[in-house]
């Protein structure tokens, strides 16, 4: 006889009714129960081999799959991603559950777990008979019905579904036929037979389902009361308890009303079995639930640091170090419970973060992003854009990452117009080019085909380059300063294309063979903000290039290192040549610089740069300390993120006109909102002094704009 035909036959003979003074339907009854009594006892004693022998033919080929003997696997458990300074910034998790042993989960919980769901847990083996068969004699009676499973029985259930790698997998661990409940008491037979009590009542109260999205009894503690499980008292342990036989329909946040009387239920039995005494149940069933909710947001959309996270989630999901594919990454990243301690500044995150949400708005046709590394570490300290990320792209919400490069973040990045002449400047200055080196730098010239040179030997075409900030003859000081592209334009031609194009590798751009071009030095590549924050952290560090680096360790669940990330810097330039670019730079941040009319100046010592590309797509301010280096940059971007001018936009309320759209006056103020704050976290430290100073000016010059404007 089937368990289910066994079940409904005694039912429907406690149902009949019977002849007056006729025995017959209670002794009906009592004959299937002891038939199925014999069946639960004739499984106990057949040797597992004989049993699968004998009963192959009648599994279901699903049923089959499931395992001989369970194995003991560890739980899927949260990910915390920390802040450099320890606070959280996110959870990743496939289920929220960060297990706990027995000794830290409160008498109380143990207690109503194990009076509602098994109160003879520690006097039977894998199978409670006396339970089942008052399970059994009050299901066929037609009473409330209940269920006759013990923990172990339970657990191997749960365990079963957690395990299933696939779909038939998962039919076989759910199915409501006899030879999966078969199969379960087997298992939980040899379960018991190689665990003690405490370790099944242990992983049993780690692996249940509390709802709401609380895998296990400590995640269910933190998220409906915020406290520890080792610090529940009786009335939140007897609610908890009340919902892992359905944790949907009980679930206190949705149906407080049905949670409210299931705990209820829960206290009244443990009165009834002397667990607690009437009083102290009636006490507490007079009392509301007192939910105390704390939420665990899965991934960076809600985090403080929304696209920090993103980046440093696709950082990992790189790192082959982790696992051999991206999905074994994934599993390890979201399952491991790991601990992962990042390099970001949440002071300094939430000064980018403001900085871009005053100058952007998320609708704006346009992107603003600030990106921020320290000099001599490579630590990322934060990134930040105006687009939150989401999916309602009316509200302009995206998961594009426009502050990293397309390899972490999907997007193209964008043009960065003259903050590239600084590798021009550094190339120079390493070929032997002094500061004091001038050139006569009219309004506009055609640099001939042939004169600039490819890293293959391969030359290029003419190069008709103009000025936006004025003419005349320029040392490297003042045409820096001034941004004056004819003078770059030759100064790249003497320090040689390829050397110039070599120097911004050496400091950590990519440059595609397609960019090897005259216009170079003008920002052809295009580039994230992360790129240039780096890059100009170089010269902050006094000339060592570090890799950008978003994490600094990762511990597994047991808080043993997985990973340390060390720093990976190297020397690219000589201190004396980065202190030279410094003091050069240190010009836009005095008085007289593009950056300092516009309000860019700090209390400590800084310098800069600034960029806008041709059509004004974008426009840039790169500004650095000893201690920090920021990259500011305002593009003009459709919905789908693709450039366009910035001409036109409107940025929050404010139209923009062809005179506004450069890097000081659009993305310096914005680089100002953060760096004026940040700079009270910074110590003040200054520049090494350089090998010379600015030479003495040469004949006044013609013209001079307040800003770069590049071809």
């Amino acid at each position: 006889m089937s368990w289910d035909a066994f079940t409904g036959r005694a039912r429907r003979l406690a149902q009949t009714e019977p002849k007056q003074g006729s025995k017959v339907s209670i002794i009906g009854s009592m004959v299937v129960l002891a038939a199925g009594m014999g069946v639960l006892i004739a499984i106990l004693v057949v040797p597992t081999t004989a049993f699968l022998s004998a009963t192959a033919t009648d599994l279901a080929e699903d049923a089959m799959d499931l395992p001989i003997a369970l194995e003991d696997q560890p739980n899927p458990q949260t990910t915390r991603l920390l802040a450099a300074d320890g606070s959280l910034l996110a959870y990743f998790y496939q289920e929220n559950r960060q297990d706990v042993p027995l000794d830290e989960i409160s008498e109380h919980a143990k207690t109503a777990i194990m009076a509602i769901e098994d109160n003879r847990f520690y006097e039977h083996g894998a199978l409670d008979l006396e339970g089942t068969l008052r399970a059994l004699i009050n299901n066929a009676a037609g009473g409330e019905i209940q269920g006759g499973s013990s923990l172990t029985q339970q657990l191997v259930k749960l365990s079963l579904v957690q395990q299933a790698g696939t779909e038939e997998q998962m039919r076989a661990a759910t199915e409501g036929s006899p030879a999966r409940k078969v199969r379960e008491l087997k298992l939980a037979i040899d379960f018991e037979e190689r665990h003690s009590k405490d370790e099944i009542l242990e992983r049993y109260l780690n692996i249940a389902y509390f709802g709401d999205g609380a895998h296990g009894i400590s995640a269910a503690a933190h998220h409906y009361f915020s406290k520890d499980s080792a610090d529940l008292n009786i009335r939140e342990s007897a609610t908890l308890a009340g919902l892992v036989q359905n944790p949907d329909e009980f679930n206190p946040r949705v149906f407080p009303e049905r949670a409210l009387q299931r705990r209820n239920t829960v206290l009244a039995v443990m009165a009834r079995q002397g667990k607690i005494d009437q009083e102290t149940a009636d006490e507490l069933m007079a009392e509301n639930l007192k939910l105390d909710i704390t939420r665990f947001p899965n991934g960076c959309v809600e985090s403080v640091a929304a696209f920090s996270c993103d980046y440093i989630r696709q950082f990992l999901l790189n790192d082959e170090s982790l696992g051999d594919d991206v999905e074994e990454r994934r599993a390890r990243l979201e399952r491991g419970g790991l601990t992962i301690k990042s390099t970001v500044d949440l002071r300094m995150q939430e000064a980018a973060n403001k900085a871009v949400r005053n100058r952007v708005s998320a609708k704006d046709r346009a992107i603003g992003s600030l990106a921020m590394v320290e000099p001599g570490t490579g630590n990322v300290r934060g990134v930040a854009q105006s687009r939150p990320m989401g999916t309602d792209r009316k509200a302009g919400e995206t998961f594009l990452n426009f502050s990293v490069p397309s390899k972490y973040g999907q997007s193209g990045g964008f043009q960065a117009g003259s903050t590239f002449k600084i590798f021009t400047a550094v190339a120079a200055l390493k070929e032997g080019l002094g500061v004091g080196k001038t050139y006569p730098s009219p309004q506009d010239m055609t640099i001939p085909a042939g004169t600039f040179f490819t890293c293959d030997g391969n030359g290029t075409a003419a190069w008709p380059v103009k000025n936006s900030t004025g003419s005349g003859t320029f040392d490297m000081y003042r045409g820096m300063r001034q941004s004056v592209n004819t003078y770059f334009a030759q100064l790249e031609r003497d320090a040689g294309l390829c050397n110039t194009v070599r120097a911004a590798e050496d400091m950590g751009i990519t440059v595609p063979p397609q960019d090897q071009v005259g216009p170079f030095t003008l920002g052809v590549t295009s580039v994230s903000t992360l790129d240039m924050a780096n890059a100009y952290a170089t010269v902050g560090s006094g000339g060592v290039r570090c890799e950008p680096r978003p994490v600094a360790e990762i511990l597994d669940v047991n808080g043993e290192t997985v990973k340390k990330y060390d720093t990976d810097c190297e020397r690219v330039m000589s201190r004396e040549i980065a202190a030279q670019i410094n003091d050069i730079l240190r010009g836009v941040q005095q008085p007289g610089g593009f950056g300092h009319s516009n309000g860019t100046a700090l209390n400590i010592d800084s310098a800069a740069k600034t960029g806008t590309t041709n059509s004004s797509q974008a426009v840039w301010y790169t500004g650095y300390t000893p201690e920090l280096s920021t990259a500011s940059m305002i593009a003009g971007a459709n919905r789908q993120g693709q450039p366009q001018g910035l001409v036109g936009v409107t940025l929050r309320g404010q139209g923009i006109s062809f005179s506004q759209a450069g890097g000081s006056s659009l993305s310096g103020p914005m680089w100002k909102d953060a760096m004026g704050t940040i700079q009270n976290y910074l110590d003040g430290k200054r520049f090494q002094d350089p090998p010379q100073r600015a030479p003495q000016p040469p004949p006044a010059q013609r013209g001079g704009g307040d800003d770069d404007d590049d071809d």
